[in-house]
């Protein structure tokens, strides 16, 4: 039997729990249907996070969808929040099975 995948990206987004309604109802209206989120910790360049900080705490966003889409949000992210919120994004070119999902 062989596996039949097809090709997707995998947008991740590290930022603070604080802005999480907003980036989800951005997520929406810029056409994202899925999405997961996860708490996150760690410590960069604004020192150490912990996820159990309620609303100082950071969050990971990631959303499996279209390359044109996943360029599409990190532009609008980018315009809005980059500026005045910790927030680290990246994108991967990944395979997956199920494609009706996504």
């Amino acid at each position: 039997m062989t596996l039949l995948t097809e090709k997707r990206t995998l947008l991740t987004v590290i930022t603070e729990a604080a802005i999480e309604k907003n980036l989800l109802r951005d997520l929406k209206q810029l056409g994202v249907h899925g999405y997961t989120v996860l708490d996150a910790r760690g410590q960069g360049r604004r020192g150490v996070r912990d996820a159990a900080w309620g609303e100082a705490a950071n969050i990971q966003i990631e959303v499996i969808c279209s390359r044109a889409l996943a360029e599409a949000v990190l532009l609008d992210f980018q315009a809005r929040y980059y500026d005045n919120y910790a927030m680290v994004s990246f994108l991967q070119d990944i395979e997956i099975i199920r494609p009706d999902k996504f």
